[in-house]
Parts: structure tokens; sequence; C-alpha cells
């Protein structure tokens, strides 16, 4: 629980004051055996998804330890509020965790790929029917049946046996984000087409979740697994995600117990995608300030060491060098 306890103290530093700045980390650089290196300075800023805060802001301290003239500024919204900002040139990067859409380039995005990650369907651990629900899955004909078209509205409609009528409380995010988009996506459709009880923010969706006995809900895998221990965090369980349609997870759907597991799911394809997805950083053309550039390079190379340990995939080592060949390229 270090790890999210950190996590927590950070994100309410960022809703009370909107940023994050990553400075000063070098001081024990030579201690962990770092040198650091001359002559890169400045300030990055960056805002937008949830999905890739943890993400940057690991990145962000260790790109310190090296180029301890830089400072970063890092704030979470949502990655419509990355992508506004980014485009509006508020900030120098946008952290986008969906496809970046043809309107978007038009207006100048700019973006480079740099990890992978998903969307996880939530249920609370204490749910009536949770231990049937987590035996025999959902489709996702089931989950647009919840969230899409409002067909289904009772737990107990789901699971066969069930006694007494036992409500759905369907809860999704409030703000322009990727976790809601990717979703949709994965359900056929758009965030907007998702009817739920709207909470703010990650961390809101999985606390909404958290307290609410017949809720169900989405999150990004790192607001849901306990970094430390790699299980899912109190009171919220996955629900698997019952891919073949056969009304019952078989041994091959079965990845959910540890993060490790279902990192190893999303890595193989097991798990589909959407609502499994690349993450991404977008900034307003190509970046021409020296230290974001330095960044990003660093990020798609010496950076992705610490892609594991924070809970997120790798990308393929060839897309990660067709990433770095966009600041050849341009495009």
């Amino acid at each position: 629980m270090k790890r999210m306890r950190r996590t927590c103290r950070v994100i309410g530093l960022v809703m009370a004051a909107g940023m994050l700045v990553v400075s000063g980390c070098s001081r024990n650089s030579k201690k962990q055996g770092v040198t650091p290196q001359a002559g890169t300075g400045g300030k990055i800023t960056i805002s937008g998804a949830w999905a890739l805060y943890p993400m940057v802001v690991k990145w962000a301290e260790e790109f310190k330890k090296v180029h301890p003239g830089v400072v970063i500024d890092i704030s979470a919204g949502g990655a419509g509020k990355g992508m506004a900002d980014a485009l509006s040139q508020a900030v120098d990067l946008g952290m986008i965790s969906r496809e970046i859409n043809p309107v978007e380039v038009s207006k100048g995005a700019w973006w480079v790929s740099v990890v992978k990650d998903a969307v996880v369907p939530t249920i609370n651990a204490e749910n009536p029917v949770v231990n049937a629900v987590l035996k025999r899955g959902m489709t996702s004909n089931e989950f647009t049946a919840v969230w899409v078209t409002g067909k289904t509205t009772r737990w107990d409609s789901l699971v066969q046996g069930t006694s007494g009528e036992v409500p759905i409380h369907v809860y999704t995010r409030s703000d322009a984000c990727g976790a809601a988009e990717t979703w949709a996506k994965y359900l056929g459709g758009n965030q907007q087409d998702l009817k739920a009880i709207a909470v703010y923010g990650d961390p809101g969706l999985a606390e909404a979740v958290r307290k609410d006995k017949l809720g169900i809900g989405f999150n990004n895998i790192n607001f849901v697994y306990d970094a430390k221990t790699k299980v899912p965090v109190t009171g919220l369980r996955i629900i698997p995600i019952d891919v073949n349609n056969n009304g019952k997870i078989d041994k091959e759907e079965e990845f959910y117990s540890t993060l490790d597991e279902l990192i190893a799911a999303i890595g193989d394809g097991r798990y589909p995608s959407p609502p499994a997805r690349a993450l991404h950083l977008v900034s307003f053309g190509q970046p021409k300030n020296k230290a974001v550039i330095e960044f990003l390079k660093w990020v798609l190379a010496d950076g992705q060491k610490y892609v594991p340990e924070a809970g997120y995939i790798n990308l393929p080592k060839d897309r990660l060098s067709e990433e770095l060949k966009k600041f050849e390229s341009g495009k």
C-alpha cells in the first residue's frame, strides 16, 4: 500500500493545487550510481490522463536524476484536458489514453506512443452476487446492456438462482477521458453513450464502486491493483471478460488475480484491445523545446526500463523504434 498511499497523496495535491512539480531530485544521484548530465535545462509542463499520470511521475523522477537542471510540472485531469491544453499550448505535453482522432491531427496534434495499459470493469467486493459474477464473468453484450442500452438493470437478471431483486448501480466518468472513451469503444460507442452516474477522475470512480455494494464501474489498471502486493485494492474486484461468450470463465481467461498476470495477458493479447490500448504524449506540432525533446527520447529509450515496475506494459521494440523515427521525419 506504500505506493498507493503515495499516489493518493500526490493526487490529493493535484486536486488541491492542480500541479505536481518534480525538482530537486539530483541530490541523491551519485548515491544511486547515476551521473547527472550537464547542458540540459529548462521547464516541461504536462497535463492530462489519469491513466498515464503515475507512469509520467515516475519517468520525471528518474529523468531528473540525469538532467537535474530540468523542472517538470505534471497535473492530472483527464485525456480531454490534456489534449485541449496541448493544442492550446497551455502545456508542452498532453497525456492521452485513447486514440488520437483526425480532427485533433488537423488542429496540429503531434504525438508519440509511449506505453500500454488497459481499462478493466470493476465490482464491489461485498456485492451479494460477487462470487457468481467472478465465476461466470460478463460478455461484451452484457456490459453493453448495462452501460449503453440500459436493458440490464439488476444483478439477479445476470446471475441465475439469485433470490430477490438486486439492482445494479452503474458508474462512469464525468470528465472527458481516455478510460471512458476506451471502455465505450469496446462496447461499440463513445463516452457520451455510457448511461450511468458520472464521477470525476480515476480515483473518484474507484472509490464510488468501493463504497457501493451494488456498484459497477471501470478503471485504469493502476487504480484497481495495489502496486506493492499486486492484488486488487481492498473493496474492489475485477469482473472477468468472457471473451469466447460461453457463459463461464475458462482457464485461459483467468488472469485477474494479480497485476502481473493481467499485464502478461494484455501483452500477449488474451485480454482484448480495446479495452487494452496504447498511451501517448501529445504536443502542438513537433516539439522544439530541447528539454521536451530530450525527455521524450529518453522515455522511448532508457525510460522503458521503469515501465514494468510501474505496472504498465512495454510497447514492442519495433514500435518504439518507429516512435523515435518521428523525430527525424517530423510526422
